[in-house]
């Protein structure tokens, strides 16, 4: 599910995919919200709130909102240059690697809150975890080729709904099955991922609330398993070295 292949992604493997790192997605999102009262991913609402924070002339709050909303663009855009060098050099583990990168981030980021923790430290760490969230939802972006948003509900709430639209209207226009089945398995994609992304938020935040950031370090060692597992099995079969 984290190898980019020659021939097209199939709806199962990106079901996979949405399994894993929407769930992933949804656990931290809710983690951090536990921690420090803020959705690392959630950019449609901070950009909301930003109105607010303008509105009553809270400068701190308004550059720091801004900064995280940068810090999850960069993250995305690290991870476009990222793929981008990957494919240069047919290197066909690169997704495996941005998310080994991100899990190993994250898990230090844990250890870091573990042991030095530090209301002074938050904004910092929110920044950190912005960025890991902008990594992560471009990775999955476009290793599915934008079937699998982990991050941005609201545009899979969308594509879902468009899926959903187009599967009915293809009773009403006749449309051939196979044009039938397929806005079938893209509805469940999309539903996959929705409810992997919820079905995180609900666990992340009692895990949270038993385990506290040792929780945290031990979705980051998931993350970095996942990803360690796919490259050793990759290398296994193609005999090759990370490509």
């Amino acid at each position: 599910m984290l190898i980019k292949k020659k021939r097209v992604r199939s709806h199962t493997e990106d079901r996979y995919l949405a399994l894993v790192l929407a769930t992933a997605a949804g656990i931290l999102n809710a983690m951090a919200l536990g921690a420090f009262g803020f959705f690392p991913s959630h950019m449609t609402g901070n950009a909301s709130q930003i109105s607010s924070e303008v509105s009553t002339s809270d400068l701190h709050s308004l550059l720091f909102l801004a900064v995280l909303i940068t810090a999850f663009v960069i993250g995305c855009t690290t991870a476009r240059f990222a793929v981008f060098a990957g494919q240069q050099r047919k290197m066909r583990t690169i997704y495996c690697l941005i998310i080994l990168f991100e899990g190993m981030a994250l898990t230090a980021a844990s250890v870091f809150e573990t042991v030095f923790y530090s209301p002074s430290y938050n904004g910092e760490v929110l920044v950190l975890l912005g960025f890991l969230m902008g990594v992560h939802n471009s990775t999955s972006t476009q290793l599915s080729n934008g079937r699998v948003r982990s991050t941005h509900v609201t545009g899979t709430l969308t594509d879902a709904g468009i899926a959903f639209g187009s599967y009915l209207t293809s009773f009403i226009s006749r449309e051939d099955a196979s044009n039938r089945r397929f806005y079938q398995k893209q509805l469940h994609t999309h539903l996959t991922t929705i409810f992997s992304f919820l079905s995180g938020c609900i666990v992340g935040l009692l895990l949270f609330k038993s385990f506290g950031f040792n929780a945290m370090i031990v979705l980051g060692v998931s993350l970095m398993i996942i990803a360690s597992s796919a490259i050793a099995i990759t290398l296994q079969t193609a005999g090759k070295k990370l490509y």
